[in-house]
């Protein structure tokens, strides 16, 4: 799938600075942007938004934006809604770690096999929903 920049969904993973499943969430994001869905998305730095710059705020309000966060705290999430946009899906690593609680992630700095395996699987649960928003916008 490619799209133009017209055509990008936006994902923005949590900062989760010091939390294993923040790690896990920008993994996700990676793999979604770099393998399965390079040239229809692309990631944004969460601390644009927190720090209100006006670029990132135009561009989660004209882009369908999709949020991974760590936590329940969901900063990704309440940061996009503060931006003024709705996002277009938000994800929380913390469900998938309750439907695969085998998978135990190692730490912050090295997530290990299991937090690999975790971010894979929510990358394809993000990837399958970016392909539903390419589909609505055709």
């Amino acid at each position: 799938m490619s799209g133009t920049s017209e055509q990008r969904v936006i994902i923005i993973p949590c900062s989760g600075i010091g939390k294993a499943f923040g790690s896990v969430g920008r993994e996700a994001a990676y793999v979604v942007t770099e393998e399965l869905r390079p040239g229809c998305t692309e990631t944004m730095c969460l601390s644009l938004l927190t720090l209100g710059d006006v670029e990132a705020r135009r561009q989660v309000r004209k882009h369908p934006t999709i949020t991974i966060d760590g936590c329940p705290t969901g900063c990704a999430r309440v940061n996009v809604e503060q931006a003024g946009a709705v996002p277009a899906a938000a994800f929380r690593v913390f469900d998938v770690f309750r439907q695969h609680k085998e998978l135990r992630v190692r730490s912050v700095s090295d997530i290990g096999k299991a937090g690999e395996e975790m971010a894979r699987i929510l990358a394809e649960d993000v990837a399958a929903k970016v392909d539903e928003l390419q589909k609505e916008r055709r």
